[in-house]
């Protein structure tokens, strides 16, 4: 190695995986060093980052994208996104009157501090006075309000409850309705809350 420039070298043909090893001179040794260990555990900056291939992964629970190099209104709190999920959940009964619904469907999109749940369930036939309480998949930070209807007219919004992972329907003047309001009813509902 020490009898040619750097730029007397044949160049690699073909990317280098990490497992592959290099030469280097340490002290006044050549020693072998691996791709891996030159890039382990050091910040890689630059422009910009554009994966030809694959995906850019999150190694650490609590990283993500930083945008703290954007100026923040007053009252921001954070610049960091730190969470992408989505997926289905299976939506029970929390009211204590033991329903067991038919659904359709039950997705839901998390993006950073918000969740965005999406579902079609029918109640099942029963008498219970039990406000209704669903589960929802994650807790909410606070109350807010979503859109739902159903085939008995009753439904025009949804509440999820604050400082808990449910919600419930309510009618007009945002009542809340029990379960023998919607006994039977196939309910269509959507809303975004955040955790």
């Amino acid at each position: 190695m020490a009898d040619k420039k750097i730029s007397a070298l044949t160049a690699a043909t073909n990317p280098l995986a990490g497992t592959k090893d290099l030469p280097i001179v340490q002290g006044s040794s050549t020693v072998k060093v691996s791709v891996a260990n030159l890039t382990a555990g050091r910040a890689v900056s630059g422009t910009s980052l554009t994966a030809s291939a694959g995906n850019v992964v999150i190694g650490t629970a609590g990283n993500g994208v930083d945008f703290s190099a954007n100026t923040g209104t007053a009252g921001m709190t954070s610049e960091l996104l730190n969470w992408y999920e989505e997926g289905t959940w299976t939506p029970t009964d929390t009211s204590g009157a033991g329903l067991t619904f038919v659904i359709d469907h039950a997705t839901y999109t998390r993006i950073g501090r918000m969740v965005t749940v999406n579902l079609y369930l029918t109640f099942p036939v029963t008498a219970s006075a039990a406000n209704t309480e669903i589960s929802l998949p994650f807790v909410c930070a606070a109350y807010d309000l979503g859109a739902a209807s159903s085939n008995s007219g009753g439904v025009v919004s949804m509440l999820t409850v604050g400082g808990a992972s449910r919600f419930n329907f309510r009618g007009a003047a945002l009542a809340p309705l029990t379960n023998a309001t919607l006994s039977g009813a196939a309910v269509i509902a959507s809303v975004s809350y955040f955790v």
